[in-house]
């Protein structure tokens, strides 16, 4: 057997054997690999601060931030007895307004500079995911014309 010639047991069952295709395409690569790759640091920061500002945990920071902020000032302007003092004081709440707006102010140009960063990584994926469907519907037509030639009497 170590001529290299099979036994006559092996050469019947050779045609059963997986045959090796070549592929007229260069090999299959991840798109959010590519995708990523490709971005400059500034919109990787973009994309970091867009995930974590629409998150569930963002919200809570900033609800239990203002539910702090007001209850705090509100009890300390309206119950003397507790002995606090208003740094923000009921009801105009200046300071509270001042630091809301311009943490609005720099976050919605950011977020919408990371939600357009995540809409083309989405159409990306789309194009890749089409042409990779099409590229086996392509593989499998010419296997089932040679699989009707190979098995047609």
């Amino acid at each position: 057997m170590s001529s290299g010639k099979l036994s006559p047991a092996a050469s019947s069952l050779e045609h059963l054997r997986a045959r090796r295709y070549e592929h007229d395409h260069p090999p299959v690569r991840n798109a959010n690999e590519v995708f990523e790759s490709r971005l400059s640091p500034l919109e990787r920061v973009a994309v970091f601060i867009t995930d974590r500002v629409g998150s569930m945990g963002f919200f809570l920071v900033i609800f239990l931030w203002t539910v702090g902020w007001v209850g705090y000032n509100t009890l300390a302007a309206k119950v003397p007895a507790l002995g606090w003092k208003a740094f923000d004081p009921f009801p105009a709440f200046v300071a509270y307004l001042l630091i809301s707006n311009v943490i609005q102010i720099l976050l919605m140009p950011l977020i919408m500079v990371g939600q357009n960063i995540q809409g083309n990584h989405s159409e990306v994926r789309a194009s890749w995911t089409s042409r990779s469907i099409r590229k086996p519907r392509k593989s499998l037509r010419s296997l089932s014309s040679a699989w009707s030639r190979t098995t047609s009497f």
